[in-house]
């Protein structure tokens, strides 16, 4: 265990069984987390990027006990997740937070959104009661909203002010760990720079660690201190942001990069790699599962499962081709 570590994982496996036919046999299994390890300390921020379907989601959720685990451990603060009571995880929830990609998803309709963020304080039993709406009103400042907007109910708010509030939500209890699924995606990109501002901010403040899963590269660019590339349950290649986004060295990482659009002419004359089609997800290939659409593929790529090749300063690559 690292002592040092907010939060660390290791080994953590996901799956979900498929069922076929009218009497829903079971057929197999979608290995969404497929053995993912890594460690966050404090005030770090940590960016998961990927195709649609790779898992980064389902790993964000597991992160806080919200899906259940097949195997591996979740240590945060030096606690195991998966072996705490209800009551013992309701509070560790406290310190760690969710915000949802989706936010009409997770509010009340009956409920005002500013009773809905209150609620986060009274579940928790999280300062004087007498303080609490005030915290509210602040809270809601922070992001962006007037103090009125707390009398206001879910359908009467657009989707970019509800994201707000989500985050509002997830914020007032000052936790030490936030994981944001997409949490600036319904956002409007002058309103997404003053979100990601804002979680830069606090995070300095409150040496907030963050998991922040995106597709989009550039807002991980922009606020992540390390990123962790995920290929259908497994972590292909991690390291500073930096280094990942200047010096790629696994052929996906490099095919999302070269995807990512430029107003530079000069890039737009490079053509991006074909990739070819994504495999079932229920029946990855043998040995690598990038392999079928790789371009640099070997007949060793079919055979074995490469093993993270590591490189100065905490960058790894699961590939046959990177040397250290």
């Amino acid at each position: 265990m690292n002592p040092e570590a907010l939060l660390e994982v290791d080994d953590l496996r996901v799956r979900y069984p498929v069922y076929e036919g009218p009497f829903g046999k079971r057929t197999g299994y979608v290995n969404a987390v497929d053995g993912v390890s890594f460690a966050l300390n404090r005030g770090e921020t940590l960016g998961l990027v990927g195709e649609s379907g790779c898992g980064k989601s389902t790993l964000g959720r597991t992160l806080l006990a919200l899906q259940e685990a097949n195997g591996g451990r979740v240590l945060f603060q030096g606690q195991d997740l998966f072996s705490l009571s209800r009551p013992d995880l309701k509070r560790v929830r406290r310190s760690a937070q969710f915000v949802f990609q989706n936010p009409r998803t997770c509010f009340d309709p009956r409920r005002t959104v500013g009773s809905s963020v209150r609620m986060a304080l009274d579940i928790q039993n999280y300062l004087d009661p007498r303080m609490r709406d005030e915290a509210v009103a602040n809270i809601f400042l922070k992001v962006g909203l007037r103090p009125e907007h707390r009398s206001r109910y879910p359908h009467e708010l657009s989707g970019g002010q509800l994201q707000r509030i989500a985050i509002a939500r997830a914020l007032i209890l000052r936790p030490s760990l936030l994981v944001c699924d997409e949490p600036v995606s319904a956002l409007d990109v002058s309103v997404q720079a003053q979100i990601l501002n804002l979680l830069k901010d606090l995070r300095d403040e409150f040496e907030l660690a963050m998991i922040f899963v995106s597709h989009n590269l550039a807002v991980v660019e922009y606020i992540a201190d390390r990123v962790a590339v995920m290929y259908y349950g497994r972590v292909v290649e991690a390291g500073p942001t930096r280094v990942i986004f200047e010096n790629p060295q696994h052929p996906y990482t490099k095919a999302l990069l070269a995807a990512v659009p430029s107003i530079d002419l000069a890039q737009r004359d490079d053509p991006l790699p074909k990739l070819g089609d994504p495999p079932d997800p229920t029946r990855l290939p043998s040995g690598c599962r990038f392999r079928t659409r790789c371009p640099i593929a070997t007949a060793r790529c079919a055979e074995e499962e490469p093993a993270d090749v590591r490189f100065p300063h905490g960058h790894t690559v699961a590939c046959f081709a990177a040397s250290a």
